[in-house]
């Protein structure tokens, strides 16, 4: 067992109270831009931004710091393709008969159907893997804990970040998405979680009015 040890907490920073309420503001006026894209330009995206990102991403809080995640980056057309096609034959199954009409009512305001070319045209893929085990210092493997909690923290950080780059994203999750585990090369004890697709808006992109109506705060919070 790994011992507990101990550091000072150096890179914290305290901000007079005016100055934390500016910066909250600021930081939520800037995602409050952030919209889901299905409409991406084929404008290549630099190497770095994607590397930083995913750094980012990978800074995140998971069980026992164990970080249970792998993100797999697409950028080969080929691949992208075999990907579309077994995104999109999952998706026929769920649009024609396996997805409930309750589900089918709910999505409807956003134009979703069961094509998919924006797996193609975006520049950027991002597979995103939950690990259920992981090696440890000692080589030997360990049981990752909470596993889909750490995950959907870390892809809100890449989100996040992507957007602050200036690109524009969609979180893509055909059920089931076993196939991604194939062809990313990922092992089967990998669960793939999210697809996230990466790249800058086309031009005229235009986004369902739907998709910008967030609940208001007292929706979503509340003190006690």
């Amino acid at each position: 067992m790994t011992r507990l040890v101990l550091e000072p907490l150096s890179t914290y920073r305290s901000y007079p109270s005016e100055e934390m309420i500016a910066r909250a503001q600021a930081f939520y006026e800037d995602i409050r831009r952030r919209r889901t894209v299905r409409d991406f330009s084929d404008k290549p995206v630099p190497r770095e931004v994607i590397e930083y990102a995913l750094l980012a991403a990978g800074t995140a809080p998971s069980g026992a710091n164990l970080q249970p995640w792998h993100f797999t980056v697409i950028t080969d057309p080929d691949t992208k393709r075999r990907i579309r096609e077994e995104a999109e034959a999952e998706e026929r199954d769920f649009y024609n008969g396996r997805a409930p009409q309750e589900w089918l009512d709910a999505l409807a305001p956003l134009g979703t159907d069961e094509h998919k070319g924006f797996l193609e045209t975006a520049p950027v893929l991002i597979a995103i893997f939950g690990q259920r085990s992981s090696e440890g210092p000692d080589g030997r493997k360990v049981k990752n804990y909470y596993v889909p909690e750490s995950v959907g923290i870390a892809t809100g950080f890449l989100i996040a970040s992507l957007h602050a780059a200036g690109l524009v994203t969609l979180t893509h999750t055909p059920s089931p998405m076993g196939f991604l585990n194939e062809i990313c090369g990922r092992p089967e004890t990998e669960k793939p979680y999210i697809l996230l697709v990466v790249g800058y808006p086309a031009e005229g992109c235009t986004v369902p009015v739907h998709g910008g109506i967030k609940k208001p705060l007292e929706k979503i919070a509340s003190w006690l």
